[in-house]
């Protein structure tokens, strides 16, 4: 007989964990999905077109508060833990509530999640949200690009819409971005792909497909980059695995899900943010890295700011707007427009809280500890006008915008705007440059610049 399986996720590593070991699998029948983390992302189904035939009417996408009545109500026999950045105590919880409900849990890993590739892999991941690791990737690309090869990328899910539409999507370009409907927080990931390095951009649903169309991308594909997201591991089996650790959380790399095992599976540890971090802080995580993965070559780098209009912030009362996911589930207290704010003499950080409207005020009671930054929400329309009135009720001398998108081509901001950037900055040797030599001449990659 088969037995019925739930699993657990965020529209993301729940997909792909399904597609991969679950899909047209004889032995089990998936009776559900439930969804946290992300607003409004239940109510839907994952429709059969990716299901495929044993799932005629698809699969429901419910709230996951609802776990313990689907265990019983479908005699449920394994409940699958299938999303990042959570705290060990979380994941545990969940499986309370899962055997408690008379269900196993498990956790899929590597072996049977990972796709294998035609091209090389270079994977890149973190520990926690907002540790770095997207700079961190276009980083790997600008060094690959100059050596004269064509990376592709391709992005860690984060399907909020049509689930059929998104199967497989391709950036290339802003108008991309709009033809496929992006919330921020996908444009937050793509956007500087497309703009910044102008390089390729591959997301989606089913990541064998995209992957397959990845490898023979028109504009052509040496090497295949997996841009990971949250603290996942890796979709992808990879060749080379980067991970970036932040030393501004320390301990998070031995303490959540799936963040240590990306400590324990990379070749390179990328030790970010040490110009911010404090010496104490830097030599914690060290010692965690030395001793759960000391084959690990470690890379020193500081997360570099530019700002395009530091005249406004000296003096200036703002409000500084931060990357949505690193300030909610990523649990960061400051962003890089926290940072540039502090830099250039800023005479005050302008609280939000009292000026959000609608959907935002659900956001700072879900993360209370947010405090005085706001994080730039858009998963939906009325999360994307609720950020613009916010914005536009607070009293304030400036925007200090720190999420790596051009945020003004989303909403309207009538007050005056600083952008802040951020790329990752090597300090010393080893660096990504002789990291990625090395793998060049491993896989026969001729450098061509």
């Amino acid at each position: 007989m088969k037995r019925n399986v739930i699993i657990i996720g965020a529209a993301g590593r729940d997909f792909h964990n399904f597609n991969t070991f679950f899909r047209g699998n004889k032995d089990y029948n998936v009776v559900a999905f439930t969804a946290n983390q992300i607003p409004d992302i239940d109510g839907r189904k994952y429709p059969t077109e990716l299901a495929g035939k044993e799932y005629p009417a698809g699969i429901p996408i419910v709230a996951e508060e609802e776990l313990p009545a689907l265990i019983k109500k479908h005699k449920v026999d394994v409940c699958v833990f299938a999303y990042s950045d959570v705290p060990y105590n979380r994941v545990m919880g969940v499986s309370a509530i899962v055997n408690a409900a008379g269900a196993d849990f498990w956790l899929l890993g590597t072996k049977d999640t990972m796709i294998k590739s035609t091209k090389p892999v270079i994977a890149i991941g973190a520990t926690r949200t907002g540790c770095g690791k997207s700079q961190t990737s276009r980083r790997v690309i600008e060094i690959l690009v100059g050596m004269g090869l064509k990376p592709v990328a391709v992005r860690h899910p984060m399907p909020y819409g049509d689930l059929v539409k998104q199967k497989v999507q391709r950036f290339a370009t802003v108008a991309d971005l709009k033809k496929h409907k992006c919330t921020i927080e996908e444009m937050e990931e793509y956007e500087p792909h497309v703009v910044t390095k102008r390089n390729v951009i591959y997301a989606g649903v089913d990541y064998e497909a995209i992957l397959r169309q990845a490898e023979k991308d028109p504009d052509g594909c040496d090497v295949i980059i997996w841009d990971g997201g949250n603290n996942d591991f890796p979709f992808y089996q990879p060749d080379l695995t980067i991970g970036v650790v932040d030393p501004l959380r320390p301990n998070a790399e031995v303490s959540y899900y799936p963040g240590e095992v990306m400590a324990r599976i990379s070749d390179v540890i990328c030790i970010n943010k040490i110009d911010s971090a404090t010496l104490e802080d830097i030599n914690t995580v060290r010692r965690n890295i030395a001793k759960i993965n000391p084959k690990a070559i470690v890379i020193d780098a500081a997360s570099y700011l530019t700002v395009d209009k530091p005249e406004l912030i000296k003096g200036k009362k703002v409000l500084v707007v931060e990357d949505g996911p690193t300030l909610t589930h990523g649990e960061m207290k400051i962003g890089a427009g926290t940072v540039a704010a502090m830099k250039h003499g800023a005479a005050e950080l302008i609280d939000p809280r009292p000026y959000t409207v609608g959907k935002l005020k659900d956001t700072f009671k879900n993360y209370p500890e947010i405090g005085v930054l706001l994080p730039a929400m858009g998963y939906g329309d009325q999360q994307v006008k609720d950020l613009e009135k916010t914005i536009a009720n607070t009293p304030c001398d400036a925007v200090v915008i720190g999420t790596p998108i051009d945020l003004g081509r989303i909403i309207k901001i009538k007050q005056p705007t600083v952008k802040v950037g951020y790329e990752l900055q090597e300090i010393g040797t080893p660096n990504l440059e002789g990291v990625l030599k090395d793998f060049c001449k491993k896989h026969k990659l001729k450098i061509k610049k």
